[in-house]
């Protein structure tokens, strides 16, 4: 039986992807230990799903299609950076969803979903954009000053008006995501 790795994302915009581009130079500037995401790779993840049999995708894909035709196409605020778990234990650097009622609601209903197809409901949902990963605590105090620096950053809005069921392949580079199906709201 072939699996797949995949996820629900929504695609950034890319007339923003400038924007977040000057907020990871400045980060590069530390030169701290950290794994930057692509530009292109950029997304808000709406549920990450794993390893699924690719027998399992039609099924999936349909629970998607019922869920997003109760929503119409929405606009987000892209503001704040921050970091998980928090800004003095550093493991992920993000971009902050500012006016993320509907993502919220999209979420939930999706959830809802996946959790009757048999996939554990999240257990906390955060809307952000993934910019890099900290492997090490080299310069930390640095990347932590600039995290404060740009807590309130604007980068812009977007109009949601799909979302993509992506497939990630892990390569010794980098992932590498493919649209399995984009689905319209």
């Amino acid at each position: 039986m072939s699996q797949v790795r995949a996820f629900l994302a929504i695609d950034l915009d890319d007339d923003l992807k400038p924007k977040i581009h000057k907020v990871i130079k400045q980060f590069k500037q530390t030169d701290a230990n950290i794994k930057y995401v692509e530009l292109n790779n950029l997304h808000l993840t709406l549920k990450f799903f794993g390893d699924i049999d690719t027998e399992g995708l039609s099924v999936l894909e349909e629970k998607i299609a019922n869920a997003v035709s109760e929503f119409d196409q929405f606009k987000i605020k892209i503001k704040g950076c921050g970091a998980f778990p928090n800004n003095s234990h550093i493991k992920v650097i993000w971009i902050g969803i500012d006016e993320d009622l509907f993502i919220r609601q999209l979420h939930d209903k999706l959830d809802g979903e996946f959790s009757k197809l048999g996939f554990d409901k999240d257990r906390k949902f955060s809307t952000h954009l993934t910019i890099g990963r900290m492997k090490s605590a080299k310069n930390k105090n640095q990347v932590k000053s600039i995290i404060e620096e740009l807590k309130d950053i604007e980068i812009g809005e977007m109009i949601v008006d799909k979302i993509s069921l992506k497939k990630s392949t892990l390569t010794p580079s980098g992932p590498i995501y493919e649209d399995l199906k984009v689905f319209e709201l």
